[in-house]
């Protein structure tokens, strides 16, 4: 655990046994605790024990803040409300009905995961409607000993928010503001299926950019700064994935040789900055095959 601003405590989950891949972030101060995005069910014992190494249990907590209902960021919900059913379930109202009712959702994962699914996220349990407090951006939110202010945020996905906490500077911005391991230097736009949004996503870099924050807390992973310069690169690289996808789309080659060709060529520019050994780990966390599904279907739902 590393403290990154006054009463804000970054966690990593150490999913599946690899550091710097999933990380919560612990929100103290006067009143209960708050967990930004407490992560998978199957990384839940790591943060159960790393909690307790800060006198905390879960009975501690008083709120949960999602910036989306992904199994990677939102996964132990359920479990957690089971044992603390106190806990206030902060989420955007496209996502609440998932998180009451997650057949949909997972579903959907199913799809993507396959017989992955159970080791990779573990249980996805339903959230009681009486613990969600429904957001739809411009809130302003009383959790983990601070106010928070709340802004819509889609493009990843259309239940998006981020959270804006002005008395330390930092910004939960969840998946919205990419993939960028411990400030190294290079920023993934994690693109999976099913709804990304391109237009949307580059609006809410500028909301982002417009509160002025001083650092992002990236779930993926850690904090990243300083944030001008990071929302333009990854600005300019999503739209050239987006390009990219766009060409292999031209091709006569299947769905699988497409995502794959994608993928090697992400893969070999990633290692040209990060070197072999990051890139892979990158390269892990993006699921770059699922990244060229996700702009893929984006494109072909634009040529309906």
């Amino acid at each position: 655990m590393d403290t990154v601003a006054a009463n804000t405590t970054r966690i990593d989950l150490e999913h599946q046994g690899h550091a710097q891949i999933i990380a919560a972030c612990l929100l103290t101060g006067e009143g209960p605790a708050a967990i930004v995005d407490p992560g998978p069910t199957s990384a839940l014992p790591t943060l159960k024990r790393k909690l307790s190494q800060r006198g905390l249990g879960i009975g501690h907590l008083g709120a949960i803040l999602l910036t989306h209902i992904h199994l990677d960021h939102a996964g132990a919900t359920g479990t957690l409300v089971a044992e603390n059913p106190h806990l206030r379930v902060f989420v955007h109202e496209l996502g609440a009905l998932h998180m009451e009712r997650p057949e949909r959702l997972l579903a959907s994962a199913q799809r993507l995961y396959g017989d992955r699914m159970e080791k990779l996220w573990g249980e996805f349990r339903a959230v009681p409607k009486d613990n969600l407090n429904i957001l739809q951006g411009g809130e302003r939110i009383h959790a983990g000993g601070r106010e928070l202010e709340v802004e819509y945020t889609p493009g990843h996905a259309a239940h998006h928010v981020s959270y804006f906490d002005a008395s330390t500077g930092l910004a939960f911005v969840g998946d919205t503001a990419g993939i960028r391991i411990a400030n190294r230097p290079f920023i993934v736009p994690p693109t999976p299926p099913p709804d990304i949004d391109l237009e949307a996503w580059g609006k809410s870099l500028d909301v982002i950019r417009a509160k002025k924050p001083t650092r992002l807390f990236l779930t993926h992973f850690g904090v990243a700064e300083p944030p001008e310069a990071h929302l333009l690169e990854l600005r300019e690289r999503l739209a050239a994935w987006a390009e990219l996808v766009r060409k292999t789309l031209e091709t006569r080659e299947d769905d699988a040789a497409r995502a794959r060709r994608f993928a090697e060529s992400v893969l070999a520019e990633m290692s040209l900055q990060l070197g072999e050994q990051d890139a892979t780990r990158y390269a892990k966390g993006a699921g770059l095959e699922l990244c060229w599904m996700g702009l893929a279907r984006y494109w072909r739902k634009r040529a309906m």
